[in-house]
């Protein structure tokens, strides 16, 4: 191989490498891989985010997604944790009535995933009917910071309980539970789901009393993020006659946030899974009820709107993660080949007429500056001497050139042209010299 074609062997290596360098760099910032290991911060052990936290990291687990908990006080540090670019937080369980998006901006809500309901245990040797009554009590109120401390202090608050009234206390799940066991609180505010082992436990402990809450519609009707809920008589054991009677109790609806940059791939698996978790029917939900696509207090992520409506994509459905995202970055190379070599048919041709054009016309140019030169020194021997060799020059270039047949004709004119300014030279040169 010659030198220069093994310059041209090396340059056509190198751009070609460039080049797929550079795509390689547009598809991984265009169409980055979603990450195996996600992080959403739940709340304290015993708690109902802890309990759904603990089911949605087996359930991505099975997408090979490693869901890291992030064990926290409970929905107000999660909020703190979600706004703070270096927490390392990519999702959250957050209760209502906590903030919204003027408050929190840039974070965006998958959709609220169940009614949390406010339960309120005592002793069954005493006699609780108002929420003034549990003034002078102790009552565990769950660690500050957390969304069942701040729901207890406002809603206690309205009946003039706080902690100037009465004794808060930190103790929350099943902390709280043992602490009523062994004597140290009077009173176990709990903000959970029904499933969660601390309201089960007291539910089903005798010696426990569950609060009929007063005035639940009024407390709707003072803060419009609260709900009224029921928890019929005999639900929970009918033989048993669990609760005796009708219990009224309020709620406020969780939802899942996420940070507007998580992956949708991601953001797909969690609604997934929130659906697996949270449609079907329950005490206080009819199947289907949840998760719900609307937020009152942030708004919804784009592509959770998108599954609310149509549903999982093909790919979603049928193709694993991990292979997803390839075939999104090859369907993306194919587009882009396509939106390029399609113009190409149409343009390369012209483009190579052009080219092969230039080099003629190059070479014309080349013959014409020649032939001005004689025309401006007709009879100057020395400069036609330096005139043929340079004539000699471009007819072998030209005789060296490859050109298509289509541009044979032109090619022939070009010599013949040739041809025509080498004879006008020697013609002069045979003239008679004049006479002095």
């Amino acid at each position: 191989m010659s030198g220069i074609g093994y310059r041209r062997l090396v340059t056509g290596l190198v751009a070609i490498a460039l080049m797929m360098a550079i795509v390689s760099l547009a598809l991984v910032y265009f169409f980055p891989a979603p990450p195996s290991t996600v992080t959403l911060a739940t709340a304290f052990k015993g708690a109902s985010f802890d309990y759904y936290g603990h089911r949605y990291r087996d359930r991505l687990a099975r997408d090979h997604v490693n869901l890291e908990l992030r064990e926290t006080a409970g929905a107000v540090e999660n909020l703190k944790l979600l706004q703070d670019p270096h927490s390392g937080v990519d999702a959250a369980f957050v209760a209502g009535g906590i903030s919204n998006s003027k408050q929190a901006p840039g974070l965006l809500s998958l959709g609220t995933v169940y009614n949390n309901a406010f339960w309120i245990f005592y002793h069954s040797s005493q006699s609780i009917e108002h929420l003034s009554q549990l003034k002078g009590k102790r009552i565990a109120v769950g660690p500050v910071g957390s969304g069942t401390r701040q729901a207890a202090e406002r809603i206690l608050g309205l009946a003039g309980i706080s902690d100037a009234t009465a004794t808060f206390l930190a103790f929350a799940g099943i902390a709280a539970v043992e602490a009523m066991k062994d004597g140290k609180v009077d009173v176990v505010w709990i903000l959970g789901a029904l499933e969660i082992p601390a309201v089960q436990a007291l539910l089903r402990n005798p010696d426990v009393r569950l609060l009929n809450f007063p005035m639940a519609e009024a407390y709707t009707r003072i803060y419009p993020d609260l709900v009224r809920l029921t928890l019929p008589q005999g639900v929970l054991d009918i033989e048993k006659n669990l609760p005796p009677s009708d219990v009224s109790l309020i709620a406020n609806t969780n939802r899942v946030l996420v940070r507007g940059d998580l992956h949708p791939e991601i953001v797909y698996l969690l609604l997934k899974t929130m659906v697996a978790e949270h449609s079907e029917p329950g005490i206080f939900q009819r199947a289907g009820e949840f998760p719900k696509s609307t937020d009152p207090e942030y708004p919804i992520a784009e592509s959770a709107m998108e599954f609310y409506k149509n549903g999982p994509s093909f790919m979603q459905r049928h193709v694993p993660l991990w292979l997803s995202v390839h075939i999104q970055r090859l369907i993306a190379v194919l587009a882009t080949v396509i939106a390029v070599v399609i113009p190409l048919f149409h343009y390369l041709p012209l483009l190579y007429r052009w080219n092969v054009r230039r080099r003629l016309f190059y070479w014309y140019a080349r013959l014409q500056s020649l032939e001005a030169s004689i025309d401006s020194n007709p009879s100057n021997r020395k400069n036609a001497a330096d005139m043929k060799v340079e004539l000699q020059r471009i007819e072998d270039a030209v005789s060296h050139i490859r050109f298509p047949l289509t541009f044979s004709d032109q090619v022939y004119n070009l010599r013949s042209h040739i041809e025509i300014v080498r004879r006008r030279p020697t013609a002069r040169e045979n003239l008679p010299v004049a006479a002095e």
